[in-house]
């Protein structure tokens, strides 16, 4: 346990002994920034009944936020190790695989969380100045934040296995990217067949994120979501961690 926790120390601190780690909570600021002018004046314009945090995902800098920040948060978990010739001395340490990939998985995993946290400040200013104790209650806030939390761990991971994939810190971002992307643009399957009963309509909802996130959103917490994203993570963990071990192959 002590090795787990020093080598999540380690990944955290080489985010914030670099620029990384700044650059990323300065443009999440900056975009959470867009979505309080954004929702101002959605919220001037007209009366709305939605709750303010599915309010909050319909301006899409939420999902802005998630697939720019997981490439630059995790390209250097694996890829940066290997790039600088630190990999083979931190794999030959008294250390075991597993332990390395749970530990950069937990260290970008904390990033995430970090980066959300202006998010629910956000809301306690418009729950203060809109006299409205409803519109951000704890319950509604508490559910948003486990979508957050589990829709980052899907996240990371794929992060973490496109790092471990390569050397190259932009290759990995790219294929992080990537993957971000394939797995937003399936949610909108679910848009185009929800008028067609059968088990196509079951499965695309069933990996909808936009569909978990607004049911998150609204206090609604599905054990098909919870499912969904625990297998999913450790899926993407197994996959990075079979790629951390097939060094010993060649």
């Amino acid at each position: 346990m002590q090795t787990y926790l020093t080598l999540v120390r380690r990944e955290l601190g080489s985010h914030f002994v670099s620029w990384t780690g700044y650059v990323v909570l300065a443009g999440v600021l900056f975009l959470l920034g867009l979505s309080t002018a954004s929702l101002l004046q959605e919220m001037n314009a007209q009366e709305n009944d939605m709750p303010l945090m599915e309010q909050f995902l319909d301006t899409y800098y939420f999902w802005l936020v998630l697939l720019l920040a997981t490439p630059i948060l995790t390209m250097r978990t694996f890829a940066l190790e290997k790039f600088s010739g630190t990999f083979e001395t931190l794999m030959t340490a008294p250390v075991g695989d597993l332990e390395v990939v749970l530990a950069k998985f937990s260290g970008a995993m904390v990033l995430h969380v970090l980066i959300w946290v202006p998010l629910f400040g956000q809301m306690l200013l418009f729950r203060h100045y809109g006299n409205d104790p409803t519109v951000a209650d704890t319950g509604t806030a508490a559910s948003t934040f486990l979508g957050i939390v589990l829709l980052g761990m899907l996240y990371m991971s794929m992060g973490c296995l496109a790092s471990a994939l390569t050397r190259n810190l932009n290759t990995a971002a790219m294929i992080a990217f990537a993957l971000g992307v394939s797995v937003f643009v399936l949610s909108y399957l679910t848009f185009g067949t929800s008028l067609q009963p059968g088990w196509r309509t079951e499965l695309y909802s069933h990996i909808s994120i936009i569909e978990h996130m607004r049911d998150f959103a609204r206090g609604v917490v599905d054990t098909r979501a919870l499912v969904f994203y625990l297998s999913a993570t450790a899926v993407f963990l197994f996959l990075t961690l079979k790629t951390v071990e097939s060094r010993r192959w060649r």
